[in-house]
C-alpha cells in the first residue's frame, strides 16, 4: 500500500504523527476485527464470539480473525455489532462526562447510518429518547434495519437534512456529529480510498463539516455536549473545525482524562487549544479517528416556544382490547398506528414524539407490534427482535444450520404447535413463523434474507 506523499506531507505537523511507523502501520496488511456485544441480549447465550476487551469499552470485544459475520445467527438476531474500535472510544467520553445522569435525557445522533454510534448511543442511554437521522434516504433504511435488529424500544430515525433541526430550538441534552469527511482514517481498511483522497476534497469536507455544524447547532441545549467526530487525519477536518467551533459558533471545549497507555494522543487546536484526541493505527489497535468535545454556551432563541404536535392516530377501544391480549405485560406504554400497523413507544416519551412528528420526517419510531387484520393480529418483525416482553409466544429453537434456513427463508423442518411461533437461535428470537397443517409460512423480511449458501 502506497500512501499519496501529498498525504504524508501535509501530517507533519499534526501531534503524535509518527511517518515511519505510520506508513509502517499501513504497509503491514493487518486488519483488526472488533464488535460490541448487545447487553440486553447476552443472557443464557453461548454462542457469541470470544475475544480481548476493547479497552475504552466495556462491550466491545477485539477478535483474533474475521469470522463470516453472515452465517452467524447471532449478529442476524442482534447480539452484536461489527464496529470499528477506535469509534467505541464514544462510550467512554459519555462515562466521564455524563455519568449514570441518562434518565430523560434527550440525544441526537445527525449522521447515524449504518448505525454503528447509534446502537451505543441507545445502549448507554436506555431510559432516555435517541433521535437517529441520517439524510441519505437508502443509507436511512440500513440504518432501520440496524436499529431493529438492536431492539431498543425508545428510538425515532429520521431523514431529514441538519437544518431541520432548527425547529427543534434547544432540545437535545447531547449531540454527536460523526461527520462526513475525507476518509483518510480508513485507508488502511479500505485501500480504495486512497484514489479518492486529494487536498481539494480535504478543503471541500472542512466545507461541508462547517455548514453541517451551523445547521443543526441551534438544537443543542444550553450546557449540552456536543461530540464531533472524522475518520480523517487532516488538521482541516479535525483542530481546524475545533478552532472554528469556538471561533464562529461559541463553543467551550471539553477535556477528557486517558490513560497514556491507551495509545490514544490528546491535542491542542492550534488558536484556542480545543483539545481533540486522535487515534494512530501505529499507536493503538484500530483504525483513524478524531474526537473532540465542546459544551453549549449560548442560551438559544425560541428555545421553549410552542410547537405544532400534530396527532398520532390512536387505536380504537376494540383494538386496544386486542393489543392488550396480544401483549399483556407491557406497562407504562402507549399505542400508535403507522398505516396498517400498530407501533409503541415508552409513555414518558409520547408527548416529544407527537413534537418530532411535527418536525421531522419519521422513517421508525418505537417498536412496531403487528398488524391488525379483522380479528387477528399479525406480529412484527420488529417485535420478534424488540427487547419487549414476549415470553408468552410459542418459541422454536433451531440449531445453527436449521436457523441459517430460517434466515434464507427457505424450507427447515420442525415440530410446533399450530398458530404463530418465535423462531430462537441459542435463546434469541430470529423472527417469526406461522405453523398451518400442511405447511410452514416463513415472517422473515425478504429484503433481510441472507442470500449466500
Amino acid at each position: 500500500m502506497t500512501l499519496p506523499q501529498s498525504f504524508l506531507d501535509s501530517l507533519e505537523k499534526a501531534r503524535g504523527f509518527d511517518r515511519v511507523a505510520f506508513e509502517a502501520a499501513h504497509t503491514a496488511g493487518e486488519q483488526v476485527t472488533s464488535i460490541r456485544l448487545n447487553p440486553f441480549k447476552k443472557e443464557n447465550n453461548a454462542s457469541l464470539p470470544e475475544g480481548v476487551q476493547v479497552p475504552w469499552c466495556p462491550q466491545g470485544l477485539y477478535l483474533g480473525e474475521r469470522p463470516s459475520f453472515t452465517f452467524d445467527p447471532a449478529f442476524h438476531a442482534g447480539a452484536y455489532y461489527v464496529q470499528e474500535a477506535s469509534s467505541m472510544f464514544i462510550w467512554c467520553v459519555l462515562e466521564q462526562l455524563i455519568g449514570g445522569k441518562t434518565a430523560g435525557k434527550k440525544v441526537l445522533d445527525l449522521c447515524a447510518a449504518p448505525g454503528g454510534k447509534s446502537t451505543l448511543l441507545s445502549t448507554y442511554f436506555k431510559d432516555g429518547l435517541l433521535v437517529a437521522n441520517e439524510v441519505i434516504k437508502t443509507r436511512a433504511a440500513v440504518l432501520v434495519e440496524n436499529i431493529t435488529k438492536w431492539g431498543t424500544t425508545p428510538v425515532v430515525v429520521t431523514n431529514n437534512d441538519p437544518v431541520h433541526f432548527q425547529s427543534l430550538p434547544a432540545y437535545f441534552d447531547v449531540m454527536m456529529v460523526d461527520a462526513p469527511c475525507s476518509g483518510s482514517g480508513l485507508f488502511r481498511k479500505d485501500p480504495s480510498a486512497i484514489a479518492e483522497w486529494g487536498e481539494d476534497n480535504v478543503q471541500l469536507c472542512s466545507q461541508r463539516q462547517q455548514r453541517i455544524l451551523a445547521d443543526v447547532l441551534p438544537a443543542l441545549k444550553q450546557d449540552g455536549l456536543l461530540l464531533y467526530s472524522t475518520c480523517s487525519y487532516s488538521v482541516e477536518e479535525d483542530e481546524a473545525i475545533a478552532d472554528w467551533l469556538v471561533d464562529e459558533m461559541g463553543m467551550e471545549s471539553v477535556q477528557m482524562q486517558l490513560p497514556a497507555v491507551w495509545g490514544i494522543v490528546e491535542t491542542s487546536s492550534p488558536q484556542h487549544q480545543a483539545k481533540g484526541y486522535r487515534f494512530y493505527p501505529d499507536k493503538i489497535k484500530g483504525e483513524g479517528f478524531f474526537i473532540s468535545v465542546f459544551r453549549q454556551k449560548k442560551d438559544i432563541v425560541g428555545a421553549g416556544k410552542k410547537q405544532k404536535e400534530p396527532p398520532l392516530p390512536q387505536p380504537s377501544r376494540q383494538e386496544m382490547q386486542m393489543l392488550q391480549a396480544f401483549m399483556p405485560d407491557l406497562a407504562d406504554i402507549v399505542f400508535f398506528k403507522q398505516a396498517d400497523a400498530v407501533r409503541c413507544i415508552s409513555e414518558a416519551w409520547w408527548q416529544d414524539l407527537k413534537l418530532l412528528a411535527g418536525q421531522l420526517y419519521i422513517k421508525k419510531a418505537g417498536t412496531e407490534l403487528g398488524s391488525i387484520k379483522g380479528r387477528d393480529i399479525v406480529p412484527s418483525h420488529e417485535l420478534a427482535l424488540s427487547l419487549l416482553p414476549i415470553d408468552h409466544f410459542p418459541a422454536i429453537d433451531l440449531p445453527r444450520e436449521e436457523a441459517l434456513q430460517y434466515l434464507r427463508r427457505k424450507e427447515f423442518r420442525t415440530d410446533a404447535k399450530h398458530g404463530w411461533n418465535i423462531i430462537r437461535y441459542d435463546h434469541l428470537p430470529l423472527g417469526w413463523v406461522k405453523i398451518l397443517p400442511n405447511r410452514i409460512n416463513n415472517y422473515y423480511p425478504a429484503a433481510w434474507r441472507i442470500l449466500k449458501d
